[in-house]
């Protein structure tokens, strides 16, 4: 039986189905498909590198100009079902002009693969990146790593993640930009989206960032936009909360006015809030 949590089906779905809040969330998609084209006109990226055997293991980097640049290593959203790493690559140009080398990273969808399968895709892109990284003037020892929605939620599982365990250094990542993530996934289950990601109750555990804080305390920026769903901001406050409970420093942030689909866009907004903090957090 499924807990909707006091809502009808219809509000329960728009509560955690951003397509359905935001009508015009095409429109805000496109926008920034187009920026990202005009971007990789405008500035040096190299494509496509692999990082593991899936089909979509694939990953772009946009280098520093001069080396020992710190990294952000961006994952993007999309429900785990959707979107693309070109579709995201507007923001690597401000990062760039900042003194940063960018890593953005696709990996496999839902629902040719399983969740718990894309945790371990962004697992060996993070070990990929620290082992190649410095081809690309990117310091490995000075990583960040930041996602959006389902990006987030994924980016929170990796701060939870025994790096030590795969050989790496404890503190891998250096600090993190989680916006407007799906800490959550249990709702998940009772919403349309589910007929394509094929979540299970029995997947859960595995899963979710709030059985999983992170495993350390690092540098740790929490955004969420203030015109997302009620339950949208609840969830991003119940994993700060969390955090705070284990000893993590997490800051919060709400983006006033911000729907869903605008927390995409801050990542590249140099009048916003989010992309400040993010470079300061990098020591930019």
């Amino acid at each position: 039986m499924i807990d909707r949590r006091g809502y009808s089906i219809e509000d329960f779905e728009r509560q955690y189905n951003p397509r359905q809040a935001v009508p015009d969330h095409q429109g805000k998609i496109d926008s920034r498909v187009t920026a990202s084209a005009e971007a990789r006109c405008r500035i040096e990226g190299v494509y496509d590198l692999r990082y593991g055997p899936g089909a979509k293991e694939v990953l772009d980097v946009f280098p520093a100009e001069a080396d020992g640049a710190p990294v952000q290593f961006y994952i993007h959203g999309g429900y785990w079902r959707a979107q693309d790493k070109s579709d995201v690559s507007f923001f690597a140009e401000p990062f760039t002009v900042a003194g940063a080398c960018v890593v953005i990273i696709n990996y496999d969808l839902c629902p040719d693969v399983t969740l718990p399968e894309i945790m371990a895709e962004v697992v060996r892109a993070l070990i990929w990146t620290h082992g190649n990284i410095a081809e690309w003037g990117g310091d490995a020892e000075a990583i960040y790593i930041s996602g959006n929605s389902a990006g987030a939620h994924l980016g929170a599982m990796m701060l939870a993640h025994d790096w030590e365990g795969e050989g790496l250094p404890a503190d891998l990542i250096k600090g993190a930009a989680l916006l407007t993530g799906v800490y959550d996934p249990e709702p998940v289950l009772g919403i349309s989206v589910n007929e394509v990601i094929g979540l299970t109750a029995e997947m859960l555990d595995t899963v979710s960032p709030l059985c999983h804080p992170p495993r350390r305390d690092l540098p740790l920026l929490v955004p969420v936009g203030g015109g997302e769903t009620a339950e949208w901001i609840k969830q991003t406050r119940t994993y700060v909360d969390l955090c705070r409970e284990n000893g993590i420093g997490a800051e919060y942030m709400e983006v006033p006015g911000a729907d869903h689909f605008d927390m995409t866009a801050a990542m590249g907004d140099e009048d916003g809030p989010v992309l400040p903090a993010i470079l300061a957090q990098m020591g930019l």
